[in-house]
């Protein structure tokens, strides 16, 4: 499995000879150039995660390529006549011979002015392939054994101490900064050091992918 980190959240997985690219947001560039994608997936409807601009022209610059999202993006999508497949937790699907579970249904709570919306997380899991969790925008989703995490480093919603709780309880083999595009070198370098240290994770590796760099895994 080959993961290109695109920028914050936007990552490009390419596993079992699929291309499956996630959450084309805006703090990210480079996706809207994509072609060729097997899949296209939304965990949320905020503009980091969907550029409501870009995104579009994406879908449109790959016909016939399913995109999956949450249920508010599918109804953004749709209203602009491009076709979509809502996710749920529980109704897993397949590209290919990837299978997708999406986990989790609601983004974590920002404060009380800001109302949560739909966040479902995925997992992509193929024989003979590693596992990689993409959680969006929450810590609480159950995804089952976890090689690869692409972990929200820094966010509005994330305390430093939920970000390590949330690493000690998935317990991955390996950790991936995403939501990122808030940090200076400094603080990533600081906020990835914290999960590494205070996880409790044995053996735990940290790939820091910056933007438009690869790792296999």
């Amino acid at each position: 499995m080959r993961v290109t980190h695109l920028g914050h959240a936007c990552v490009l997985v390419e596993s079992a000879d699929r291309r499956i690219l996630i959450d084309p947001g805006n703090f990210s560039s480079g996706f809207e150039e994509l072609t060729g994608l097997d899949a296209i997936i939304v965990t949320h409807n905020h503009p980091d995660h969907f550029d409501p601009e870009r995104a579009p022209q994406l879908v449109r610059a790959n016909p016939g390529t399913p995109v999956h999202t949450d249920p508010l993006t599918a109804e953004a999508l749709r209203a602009e006549g491009l076709a979509v497949v809502p996710t749920q937790q529980g109704g897993s699907f397949t590209i290919g011979d990837v299978t997708v579970e999406p986990v989790g249904e609601l983004h974590a709570f920002n404060h009380d002015k800001m109302a949560r919306i739909p966040n479902v997380g995925v997992v992509l899991r193929a024989d003979g392939e590693p596992t990689l969790f993409h959680p969006g925008d929450a810590y609480d989703a159950d995804p089952g054994p976890v090689d690869v995490l692409a972990h929200p480093l820094n966010a509005p919603w994330a305390a430093s101490r939920d970000s390590i709780a949330f690493v000690a309880r998935i317990a991955p083999k390996t950790f991936i900064p995403i939501h990122d595009g808030l940090l200076s070198p400094a603080g990533r370098k600081m906020y990835a050091g914290h999960i590494l240290q205070f996880s409790g994770v044995d053996g735990l590796d940290y790939v820091d992918l910056r933007d438009d760099e690869s790792a296999t895994f």
